[in-house]
């Protein structure tokens, strides 16, 4: 991309609340609905690895077992599913996939609450979610850009950033009280709920016809999302950053209820080191939104970065629980100033006939977190989950240290000419 001669823009073409995109009828529908199914999400994260280390006896491995078991089918379809999602109609395609969200977790339910679960159904069923999701994650992404106005793009990238981290800050909570009062049983039935009221809120949205594009074959189609993102020099270091981030540095997430057996806080404390996380990335969210658009965006990505990593060892050999949340909280709040920034600037320079198909590509980013924790639960099982943790975080503050070095035009980003809809220098 070639850098246009105009000056920045000011402050004031861009809108200054980060809750600017909920002024728009069919985003508003859609956010809602979507932190319904984010939080039955959230509800079904904290049940499985509770499920599984605590009621039926799992291991460490386990734990990175579940993570492939969903990740794997993802990345392995997440590819296509952008290329489906710039052909089909998006707004089904979510309808769709939330249903089968919807009816694999209404399966687990009932697995569960008959005492006949075995870990083995556990991450067969969320395999087949895998699958699913990974349709699910470039439909989501193509189209809420597609619900408002390019000047909202970064309150809208913000707000769905909030709706994951927020629901961080509840759902683990509500989780490990309904674990404590009705047992898993209930998290599962929870997350199905969620995901069917995501059904209801796309039946009501009314979304505009989508750009046609030329058709060829499928393989052809990829090439051409994978071929952008090489060779624009923006993408082929923010996406394989935001992947290293994900499978490095967030093992932990993995492995959390290895730490809540280790400061033995039961389902009620896992919940509220999860939310920890979240009240921390809610309050970042909330600070990176004030900033990014300024002159100054690629170094608050790279700090934040940065600083994350060194964060996520802290937490890996906090000696005491109450030192393990201030930790978690940091590294919720200094995550969110990668990941908000980061994504605001791809959906800026995204070109939108390619939307579908480069969301794809990012979306494997997600799926690395539990891939990670396979790593990180064989690491485990050899060491112990801090040294697994640790390890993955100072491979990752290395990463970012040369992006911070060597990648000037990451490091330099100008947040004020992306809003305007000008090419980064």
């Amino acid at each position: 991309m070639k850098a246009e001669a105009a000056s920045p823009p000011s402050a004031e073409n861009v809108p200054a609340s980060r809750l600017g995109a909920l002024s728009q009828a069919a985003f508003r529908t859609y956010w809602l609905g979507s932190l319904a199914a984010v939080g039955g999400f959230q509800l079904v994260l904290v049940g499985q690895g509770w499920l599984i280390v605590n009621e039926l006896g799992g291991s460490p491995l386990d734990l990175g077992y579940l993570g492939a078991g969903t990740a794997l089918p993802t990345i392995a379809v997440n590819l296509f599913g952008g290329v489906v999602a710039d052909r089909v109609n998006r707004r089904m395609l979510l309808i769709v996939t939330s249903a089968l969200s919807a009816a694999f977790l209404g399966l687990l339910t009932l697995l569960t609450i008959t005492d006949v679960v075995r870990i083995w159904h556990v991450i067969a069923i969320s395999a087949a979610a895998g699958v699913v999701y990974g349709f699910d994650w470039p439909a989501r992404n193509a189209l809420f850009p597609a619900l408002i106005t390019r000047a909202y793009i970064m309150s809208a990238v913000a707000l769905n950033s909030m709706l994951w981290q927020g629901t961080r800050v509840v759902a683990p909570a509500v989780a490990g009280l309904l674990i404590r009062l009705f047992g898993v049983g209930a998290v599962f039935m929870g997350g199905a709920a969620g995901f069917a009221a995501m059904v209801a809120a796309m039946l009501a949205v009314k979304a505009p016809q989508q750009p046609s594009a030329p058709r060829r074959n499928v393989i052809g189609d990829l090439l051409e999302g994978v071929k952008f993102i090489a060779t624009d020099r923006m993408f082929a270091v923010l996406i394989p950053l935001t992947y290293a981030s994900m499978f490095f540095g967030s093992q932990y997430v993995q492995l959390m209820p290895l730490f809540a057996k280790r400061f033995d806080v039961g389902s009620e404390g896992l919940g509220i080191m999860f939310t920890m996380i979240g009240a921390g990335a809610v309050i970042g969210t909330f600070a990176v939104g004030r900033i990014q658009g300024g002159s100054r965006t690629g170094l608050i990505m790279l700090t934040g970065g940065l600083t994350f990593s060194l964060a996520v060892v802290g937490f890996a050999f906090a000696p005491v629980y109450r030192i393990a949340l201030a930790a978690l909280f940091v590294v919720g709040f200094c995550n969110s100033f990668y990941l908000v920034t980061s994504m605001s600037a791809m959906q800026l320079m995204v070109p939108e006939r390619l939307r579908g198909r480069v969301m794809g590509v990012h979306g494997i980013t997600f799926s690395l977190i539990p891939l990670g924790g396979l790593l990180g639960g064989a690491v485990a099982e050899v060491y112990d989950e801090r040294v697994a943790v640790a390890l993955g975080a100072v491979v990752l503050l290395a990463i970012v240290l040369l992006v911070f070095v060597f990648a000037g035009h990451v490091r330099n980003l100008d947040g004020r000419r992306l809003s305007a809809g000008a090419a980064p220098a």
